[in-house]
């Protein structure tokens, strides 16, 4: 099978590149690397069947003719991490939302038969005040903070323009609604947290939590991630349907720093800091993250395989590997 990974340098891109080889299909990856990075797909140049290209999606000139060679397109190009939203909120706005209308022409014009995964998040949801979100949940954003939820009404509007190809051009599409995915490859510098706090945990300087900790989130094993995303790939069922895809499993971000301090044996401690002093700026941030994940389960059988404990001892041995390695 042909797979075109759009943002394919980052995190969960590499991932889920590294696994279709895996698989046998050629693979090939498209990046500005805004996010993305060139370690991140380093090993995977060995491969004869992978692909890469640095290129801006708003301005790629290949775009159509990958498109056009792919049976299978990952749509996951897009700036995230609340840092960078706060730096540049129209740069989020341009790549996320007129990038992924880009991409919907293009298969619309020349290959609607592909079948394209389109990534938005759980910050959709934004405050919501239902314990576990559910796919049919209503959005609930606040009048304050902006610039905070321009990221959350980015791929709210890519959920929107995935309906409107799918209705007027017959694109097939699926909806994913991705709920705090970790594993390797994440950094922590846009703000991403476990991978931060594991860097902070390792080198024994104070864990850096943000407001009082009692902010809970669920974490999913990007590897848990991207066998869904292909099961959802693959399910003619799915086509059409949003789907939130994750661990169901909810941990207070208080919590999760003494889990790392804990599983580390690190002699970190636990600082609280305002979201002021983080982010510049003094918003409100989402109480809780629990995804529903019965629909996902129903459509493809999908379980989370690695529990967070797995995950975080991958995490903090490869940590400490990078760091002896320096």
């Amino acid at each position: 099978m042909n797979i075109l990974i759009t943002g394919g340098a980052g995190f969960i891109g590499c991932n889920l590149a590294a696994y279709h080889l895996h698989k046998g299909d050629s693979v090939f990856v498209v990046d500005n690397m805004s996010t993305g990075s060139h370690v991140n797909i380093a090993n995977l140049f060995s491969n004869p069947s992978f692909q890469f290209e640095e290129a801006d999606i708003l301005l790629w000139d290949g775009l159509k003719e990958r498109v056009r060679w792919a049976q299978r397109i990952y749509h996951l190009a897009a700036i995230v991490g609340v840092k960078k939203v706060l730096e540049d909120p129209r740069a989020v706005m341009a790549a996320n939302i007129a990038g992924t209308e880009r991409v919907f022409r293009a298969v619309a014009a020349v290959n609607p038969a592909a079948q394209v995964i389109v990534a938005s998040s759980s910050e959709v949801y934004g405050f919501n005040s239902k314990a576990i979100f559910s796919e049919s949940d209503d959005v609930v954003f606040k009048s304050g903070g902006r610039l905070r939820w321009c990221y959350a009404v980015t791929k709210l509007s890519d959920e929107y323009l995935a309906y409107s190809f799918m209705k007027k051009s017959g694109v097939k599409v699926v909806i994913v609604r991705l709920f705090n995915t970790i594993g390797p490859h994440q950094v922590g510098r846009y703000g991403m947290v476990v991978p931060r706090f594991i860097d902070q945990a390792i080198t024994n300087v104070p864990i850096s939590v943000y407001g009082q900790g009692q902010q809970t989130r669920s974490f999913c094993d990007v590897r848990d991630t991207i066998v869904a995303l292909d099961l959802l790939a693959s399910c003619p069922a799915a086509n059409g349907e949003i789907v939130n895809v994750g661990n169901d499993r909810e941990i207070s971000i208080q919590d999760l720093a003494e889990m790392i301090i804990a599983r580390s044996k690190s002699k970190s401690h636990i600082s609280c800091i305002s979201y002021e002093d983080a982010y510049g700026i003094d918003f409100e941030d989402i109480t809780h993250r629990r995804p529903d994940i019965s629909k996902l389960k129903r459509l493809t059988g999908f379980s989370p395989r690695w529990s967070l404990e797995q995950t975080l001892d991958t995490l903090i041995d490869l940590a400490r590997a990078k760091l002896v390695s320096i």
